[in-house]
């Protein structure tokens, strides 16, 4: 078998005799298995691995394990800590006998100590690490009966002293022997990531605490805990947070980093203070979350090919702009992740760094310090860049920085916060950049919101009413356009927690900066003007694309009405 292995490598022309025998031999002196060898040594990939390995043994390979429900029988009985430990996890059962997903082809003890577990088969089928790691976290936050008793036990007696408890809980998961307030706290930040929330607002009110997460951009009301626990839950989370728990009157702002499971999530804390009592909000930031690739963003066909053709370009200043939280920083890191090679040496300069990059250099602002976007940019010119990511453009200074890398032959990503793609030029002018800098360095505007999709578990077609007409007339649907003269919703679901919607994809407008658009700039004009003349040669704006997502039946026109605005020129 181990000639047979050999062979099978060499066969596969991914790797030479030299380099096998290399790996065979620190195989022996590290007791590091053949496999674990190869991919740290980067002579194959690890999907590579997994695929010739499969045709060896004669195991299954599956790439992907999203949308995948691990059996309930599974998360009961085994153990979180021994499916992390041994990156193994259930997927499927048939006829009693569970396809479990492995990483570790020869690693074979633990799936006979999993069969022992739970009492039946078990047929290994070969997955990438990251995605067993991904499905185990998944599973297991659903696992909802280790926070069942989190407010149980509170009485006076627990809440005396419990504000000055500096202990931190390692994992959410984990909540046995820890104090009722812990566990209180743990209970809210485990609810908030097991239902995707983004933030959680902890607002004091004159009879009990209002506890709210924000899920795919809404704000939902959720526990209301008693009065009394109000100063232990805020002294908690600013413990955690590393804030200063005896200042009520003053804003304060903390980090910090909790554990669920195998994934790392960090919080933003800000508290400022209110008549009843200090306000908290907590921005949920999580690094398990995976890196979205462009052609699950939204992006239609004719987006993806203008991205695409600019992407590559080398120089010149690519902006995404929009409100806050309209997925900027989600399309730049794709962005990155698509162009990042061993040939390029790409740098970012963030505030905060939400998802860590392989082989890419991210740096954390810490204007405290005197590290600001400014400052960092012009650290990044000397350290050889060929592409530069910006988190925000926010002032004239960053600005010419910027322009200048972009003119002496780099790529420069970066945001700004504008209505639409045409604003993004204006602001420049505005911020006192020259027009023949703007007109020669920015070479690609994309303005892009996010909307809420609809729940595929409970989607239902339905002909429009009276009501529904009008919406769509504001948007320039008539329902001749229809296809099948039907309009999409959600019912509602527990998988949408009855909201009708899960999760968010966005809608685009990208500006390519032609020669048309140079002339345009240079001669100052408006933002209107740009936009009216972009459409006509076949620009497309937010509300387009918006009604284009309608038409497919993947959001509704509630949703398009609520973040675009009538085109009008």
């Amino acid at each position: 078998m181990r000639d047979k292995i050999l062979k099978a490598l060499i066969a596969s022309g991914k790797i030479d005799e030299r380099q096998l025998e290399e790996c065979v031999k620190l195989e022996a002196e590290t007791g590091q298995t053949l496999d674990q060898v190869l991919t740290k040594k980067q002579y194959l990939t690890e999907e590579e691995v997994l695929r010739i390995f499969s045709e060896i043994f004669g195991m299954a390979f599956v790439d992907k394990l999203e949308g995948i429900r691990v059996p309930p029988e599974y998360i009961n009985t085994v153990p979180v800590q021994f499916s992390r430990n041994h990156n193994l996890v259930a997927f499927e059962r048939d006829n009693g006998t569970f396809r479990v997903a492995t990483c570790s082809p020869f690693d074979l003890y633990p799936m006979d100590d999993l069969s022992s577990l739970i009492g039946a088969e078990v047929e290994p089928v070969l997955a990438p690490k990251s995605e067993i790691t991904s499905l185990i976290n998944r599973a297991y936050k659903a696992k909802s009966d280790v926070v069942d008793e989190a407010l149980g036990g509170l009485d006076e007696a627990d809440i005396v002293g419990l504000s000055k408890e500096i202990e931190e809980s390692d994992d959410l998961l984990d909540m046995a022997n820890k104090a009722p307030i812990i566990k209180l706290v743990n209970m809210i930040l485990f609810q908030a990531l097991k239902m995707r929330a983004s933030d959680i607002h902890i607002q004091p009110l004159e009879d009990g605490v209002q506890i709210r997460y924000r899920i795919d951009g809404i704000l939902y009301d959720m526990e209301t805990c008693p009065k009394r626990v109000q100063e232990a839950i805020i002294s908690r989370i600013k413990v955690m947070g590393k804030m200063d728990i005896a200042e009520r009157r003053l804003p304060q702002d903390g980090r910090s980093t909790i554990r669920l499971g195998g994934s790392e999530v960090d919080l933003r804390i800000s508290s400022v203070p209110t008549n009843h009592g200090e306000r908290l909000v907590l921005r949920i930031l999580d690094k398990s979350a995976r890196l979205y690739e462009l052609e699950d963003i939204g992006l239609n066909e004719k987006n993806l090919e203008i991205l695409h053709r600019y992407i590559y370009y080398p120089n010149g200043i690519i902006f995404v702009t929009g409100p806050t939280g309209s997925g900027k920083t989600t399309t730049l890191y794709g962005v990155l992740n698509r162009i990042n090679s061993a040939e390029k040496n790409i740098i970012t300069i963030e505030d905060p760094i939400e998802y860590h990059l392989d082989t890419i250099s991210q740096i954390q602002v810490a204007s405290k310090k005197g590290l600001t976007f400014a400052a960092g940019l012009r650290s990044l010119l000397r350290q050889d860049p060929d592409v530069m990511m910006v988190g925000e453009i926010r002032d004239t200074e960053t600005a010419r920085i910027a322009i200048q890398a972009a003119l002496t032959g780099h790529l420069v990503f970066s945001t700004l916060h504008t209505n639409d793609a045409s604003g993004a030029v204006t602001r420049m002018l505005d911020i006192g950049i020259e027009p023949y800098l703007v007109s020669s360095s920015i070479v690609l505007v994309i303005a892009q919101r996010l909307v809420r999709l609809i729940c595929p578990q409970c989607k239902e077609e339905m002909k429009p009413n009276a009501n529904d007409v009008q919406k769509l007339s504001e948007v320039g649907i008539s329902p001749d356009q229809l296809q099948n003269g039907t309009i999409a919703r959600g019912r509602g679901c527990d998988n949408c927690y009855n909201t009708g919607f899960v999760e968010r994809t966005g809608i685009y407008e990208m500006l390519p900066v032609d020669d048309t658009t140079r002339r345009q700039i240079m001669a100052r004009e408006g933002s209107t003007t740009i936009k009216k003349s972009a459409v006509e040669r076949g620009y497309t704006t937010l509300r387009m694309d918006g009604v284009e997502k309608i038409l497919n039946k993947t959001t509704t026109v509630d949703e398009v009405l609520k973040v675009t605005q009538t085109d009008i020129f």
